[in-house]
């Protein structure tokens, strides 16, 4: 583990030293949030539409924010890999555990600090507008992003180990796009039912909103937090093997 911690050290400063990292992983997300809290307060209170509400809003911007985790994830390990570094550390002592250990850790990192942040802004807006966060709700809501951020991770580890620097970054964007879209995170999916919220229901990232949304409201019912909280965590248990075998199998490939 002391190799993989020296390589998360680099990935961590090499991510410090990108400006777009702060643009998109930090700055983007609190400029949504901003943004649709300013439209949640031009909504007329008879349309009765709680999407954009600061305690529903928090919860899916931050999902919305691990998605650029994964955008950087993908970015790092394909530019690692188009380049001769990680062919360097092929011949290195490490093992294909410790580079995806070292990918996987800083990314993890950030995402918490990306939460922390997200929701601090969200805190200082809920006292702004008269509807203050619960401070319990904010912690459990970030621990229970832990797997959502794990599941983005793995898809970036295995778009960056499958794919060059080109390709990545737009099979991202495809995934931020429905990721976005079918996650419910700016429209009430629940609300609009019929065939919506069927397609919504296939995807993982529905459950990331629904799990963080009532962990936010200290909903911990069957349906409403443990069930689609277990469909995350599968979902990243899955995404961090599959990333994990794709990894270790391009290694073996690499060294022929």
């Amino acid at each position: 583990m002391k190799r993989a911690f020296a390589f998360t050290g680099r990935n961590i400063r090499e991510l410090l030293r990108d400006p777009l990292g702060y643009i998109f992983c930090l700055g983007f997300p609190l400029i949504m949030l901003i943004i649709m809290t300013i439209v949640d307060r031009s909504i007329p209170p008879k349309a009765n539409m709680t999407v954009f509400h600061i305690e529903n809003l928090a919860p899916g911007v931050a999902v919305f924010g691990q998605m650029f985790i994964m955008l950087f994830t993908a970015l790092n390990v394909s530019t690692d890999r188009s380049g001769t570094f990680l062919m360097r550390l092929y011949a290195t002592p490490m093992t294909a555990s410790d580079l995806t250990a070292g990918y996987i850790i800083p990314m993890l990192i950030i995402s918490m600090v990306q939460a922390a942040i997200t929701f601090t802004v969200a805190f200082i807006i809920s006292v702004i507008v008269g509807s203050g966060l619960n401070i319990g709700g904010i912690f459990i809501c970030m621990i229970t992003l832990i797997p959502s951020a794990l599941m983005f991770i793995g898809f970036g580890l295995i778009f960056g180990v499958l794919f060059n620097e080109k390709s990545a970054p737009g099979l991202c964007s495809i995934i931020i796009s429905l990721g976005s879209f079918f996650g419910g995170i700016w429209f009430d999916a629940q609300g609009t039912g019929g065939v919506m919220l069927k397609i919504s229901k296939c995807t993982p990232f529905f459950y990331c909103t629904k799990s963080a949304r009532a962990a936010m409201a200290l909903d911990f019912g069957a349906d409403s937090f443990m069930i689609p909280l277990a469909i995350v965590v599968l979902c990243a248990v899955v995404l961090m093997s599959l990333s994990c075998f794709a990894f270790s199998k391009k290694m073996r490939t690499d060294l022929g």
